[in-house]
């Protein structure tokens, strides 16, 4: 048995990674996940498709490794964070859609907890604002507007769970109802000084405690798979949220170490070790996954559209035919002529949060090109990663800390050399991308791993993180002064009411 079996349910597809003693990949297989939108700001997901596709593509990632059952030494699970499921115990069955991270319909009960004056405890108990994008209000709206919910969960008859709890009650035909400290941190019910669930916070959202899973480490033996489902049981040793899986993933082990994901949005998070760091930037605090009881932390901002900017220059502006085009086309001119771009097409995330800002070019001339808004559109994805990493950074320095001397990258846009070198230019540090991108699936494989003797200990894992290529800054510290000063002057000018 020398092969690890990852299971990567994402917000718009499932996938199954197969990995060999050495991190590498060995097979992928994948399959899209609908997304449903009944009304506007409302987004959900069929938990009975979570679940048959990500089976499904278990099933076919052994065929594509030419493994057999036998082969496989443990399962660990990564997932979209804070997507909220309900489900009976009995049947096993839905009481309805997943409500998707992404959801805004629990937006009016998130407005009645600042009212009534909940933001500081919320934020010291949980590391998190109070905001729609995580679970417990979304559980509270299925428990107020689901015929006969709350009397059902009252009764202990339901069951409150994200993803990987689905994943796991699913392959155990219903005997297991558990998640990890890294998902559970994402709750806004959960405890990340204690490591527990919150009595207070339970009451205050009005949540029945009997509904929750049982939380354990990132690294343990979570349980062990119906045998009819692979053609043998096989133990889950690991599971964490999508992004503290990336953070292990790239052996982001210790304090003051980072890694950015460039997906559809941008996602970057620097390991606190066991000091619960809060910042006075606008970021949150969040557990890391934990390979013990004792806390791990990480410090975390988002960038609201990253990627996404380059679907819009193929999608809304026609500016290229295919997403690969956007590179070419950029380098096609030395630099971007003085325009700027702020992508703020859903508002600004961290450390702006402006949900009011509007996405702007500015600095167009009768020179501009297309070529020109494509290079401004690729730098800008660069430019809010640098603002979110010089936040983090003047916290770090605030706590008495080191900034952050390097950024380990991974997403589907690290491949974008231009980006990269622009990158590292803007933050005066190297930007290392590791030779095996798919790092939250490799990170949850890490952490099964672990809990099952697969692998030693951190310090092996550590020696199997490569190198693919080092971006190192070539721009000066004055000039990329001038760059980032540029960049807040356009900001300014997208949230000008």
């Amino acid at each position: 048995m020398t092969y690890l079996l990852a299971l990567d349910q994402g917000t718009s597809s499932s996938r199954s990674i197969v990995f060999d003693r050495e991190g590498r990949i060995v097979a992928i297989a994948q399959r899209e996940l609908p997304q449903i939108y009944p009304q506007p700001g409302w987004v959900e997901h069929d938990p009975m498709e979570i679940w048959r596709g990500q089976l499904a593509t278990a099933r076919e990632v052994l065929v594509k490794a030419k493994l057999e059952p036998k082969d496989i030494h443990a399962i660990g699970i990564t997932n979209q964070r804070e997507t909220t499921l309900l489900w009976n115990r009995k049947t096993g069955q839905p009481v309805h859609h997943a409500i998707v991270w992404q959801d805004r319909r629990a937006e009016p009960l998130c407005a009645k907890l600042r009212a009534d004056g909940m933001t500081d405890t919320i934020r010291d108990k949980t590391g998190l604002v109070i905001d729609a994008y995580f679970s417990a209000t979304k559980l509270r709206w299925l428990l107020d507007n689901v015929s006969g919910a709350r009397e059902q969960a009252e009764r202990g008859e339901l069951a409150f769970g994200t993803v990987d709890s689905w994943l796991m009650w699913q392959l155990t035909g219903g005997k297991v109802h558990v998640t990890d400290v890294s998902n559970a941190s994402r709750t806004m019910l959960f405890n990340v000084h204690d490591n527990a669930w919150d009595a207070d916070l339970l009451k205050a959202l009005d949540i029945p405690a009997a509904l929750l899973p049982e939380v354990k480490p990132s690294s343990a033996h979570f349980c062990d798979t119906d045998a009819a489902l692979l053609g043998r049981s096989l133990p889950v040793g690991g599971v964490a949220g999508d992004q503290q899986a990336a953070l292990f993933g790239q052996a982001c082990f210790g304090p003051g170490m980072a890694k950015n994901t460039y997906g559809t949005g941008c996602f970057l998070l620097m390991h606190t070790g066991d000091a619960f760091q809060p910042s006075s930037n606008g970021l949150l605090v969040t557990s890391a996954a934990q390979t013990s009881a004792q806390p791990q932390y990480a410090m975390e901002g988002s960038v609201f559209v990253g990627g996404a900017v380059v679907q819009w220059l193929r999608d809304g502006l026609q500016a290229i035919k295919g997403s690969a085009e956007v590179q070419g086309l950029a380098e096609s001119v030395p630099d971007s002529g003085g325009v700027m771009m702020v992508p703020a097409f859903t508002g600004l995330g961290a450390p702006y949060w402006n949900a009011e800002a509007r996405g702007t070019i500015t600095g167009l001339t009768r020179g501009t090109t297309v070529a020109h808004i494509a290079r401004a559109a690729l730098e800008s994805i660069a430019y809010q990663s640098a603002a979110l990493l010089q936040a983090m950074s003047r916290d770090a320095v605030a706590a008495g800390g080191s900034p952050v001397s390097e950024l380990r990258v991974d997403g589907g846009a690290c491949v974008n050399d231009l980006l990269m070198q622009f990158q590292a230019d803007l933050l005066g540090i190297p930007v290392l991308r590791p030779e095996v991108t798919e790092t939250t699936a490799l990170g949850a494989a890490y952490l099964a791993g672990l809990s099952t003797g697969f692998f030693k200990d951190i310090e092996q894992l550590s020696t199997l993180w490569r190198v693919e290529r080092r971006f190192m800054p070539t721009m000066g510290r004055p000039q990329a002064g001038e760059a980032m000063a540029r960049w807040e002057h356009a900001v300014r000018q997208a949230t000008a009411s």
